[in-house]
């Protein structure tokens, strides 16, 4: 698909996901209205767009893919609202607003509309699930707050099965699960008991409170944000750590110039890198030994020392005789 093309189904837009399908686009959906709107008055009207059959889907797929015909997106993404609707429905429980929820779904199909190639042989509704429950599970996990929810498929698997498992025990009680049903649950989903545990409690404890609740106050109207303590830094501490980051940045670039390139790059790849390689790797670059890479590493990290230090004395960033 060219980018012209792509342009034609762009990014998603919060909100009305179906009045607005086609986002800043040209595909512009026909219902008026939104999931959050009135649920039952969505259901009713995405009922009314005809289902597709398998000819009719992939002639529409070709037109979208090699001519950009917006119209024929659209109806693939109508004829596919229900299935949307469908799989929402099955995170009823996570305590988000199921308009919300659908929109997100939607946003999904848009994307694998997208994305669809009709030569593959299989159907779009079959592509499409996957990024409609891609789209849910997402949007579920930033409600729930994701840095508190953990970001390890093993963390994903277990919040998005953890309910189901406790429902199929019968375990629907608002406390702690007892140690068989732990054992059994970790056991299912190969992970620790103690992680099994702990994301159970968190679930019990809700999702994120919005920061506008209202928690009191003489006139009723203040807001718990109103309450929060800015912990951030100002301004001016924020400018001076950056530009002393800057400085030393600039010393560090200027010290590794002393360096000859087998020094540098192993320099950058032991000390610098987000992934650092280790002895085994670079030895078997420079077929050496490892030790001589220990060698190597440690004597140009000295010299880089050196010469930071002296830059920074000549720089006033520390006294002379430091």
């Amino acid at each position: 698909m060219s980018k012209t093309e792509e342009k034609n189904l762009p990014a998603k837009k919060t909100g009305s996901a179906v009045k607005d399908a086609g986002y800043s686009g040209n595909l512009s959906l026909s219902v008026s209205l939104s999931p959050e709107q009135g649920l039952n008055r969505y259901l009713s009207e995405i009922r009314k767009f005809p289902m597709l059959e398998k000819q009719e889907e992939f002639i529409l797929a070709k037109r979208w893919q090699q001519d950009g015909d917006t119209h024929a997106a659209e109806k693939m993404v109508t004829s596919h609202l229900r299935l949307v609707a469908k799989i929402a429905m099955g995170y009823r429980g996570y305590g988000l607003p199921i308009g919300e929820v659908i929109s997100e779904g939607n946003v999904g199909l848009m994307q694998a509309v997208k994305k669809f190639d009709p030569d593959k042989g299989f159907r779009l509704s079959t592509y499409a699930m996957w990024w409609i429950r891609a789209a849910i599970q997402e949007y579920v996990l930033r409600s729930w707050s994701l840095v508190k929810m953990g970001t390890t498929a093993a963390q994903k698997k277990l919040f998005f099965n953890l309910r189901r498992l406790k429902g199929e025990m019968k375990a629907i009680d608002d406390g702690d699960l007892s140690p068989d049903q732990v054992k059994k649950i970790a056991t299912k989903l190969n992970v620790k008991e103690k992680e099994v545990t702990s994301m159970n409690r968190r679930m019990l404890s809700g999702g994120d409170a919005s920061l506008n609740v209202t928690i009191g106050g003489e006139d009723g109207g203040s807001q718990w944000q109103d309450w929060l303590k800015d912990e951030s830094d100002d301004q001016e501490t924020v400018f001076a750590r950056t530009q002393e980051h800057d400085s030393r940045m600039e010393l560090l670039q200027d010290a590794m110039a002393d360096l000859n390139d087998r020094e540098r790059h192993i320099i950058a790849e032991r000390r610098l890198s987000d992934d650092p390689k280790t002895l085994e790797e670079l030895a078997q670059i420079y077929e050496v030994s490892r030790e001589r890479i220990r060698q190597i590493e440690a004597r140009a990290f000295e010299k880089l020392q050196e010469a930071m230090m002296a830059a920074a004395g000549k720089a006033g960033l520390i006294e002379a005789d430091a």
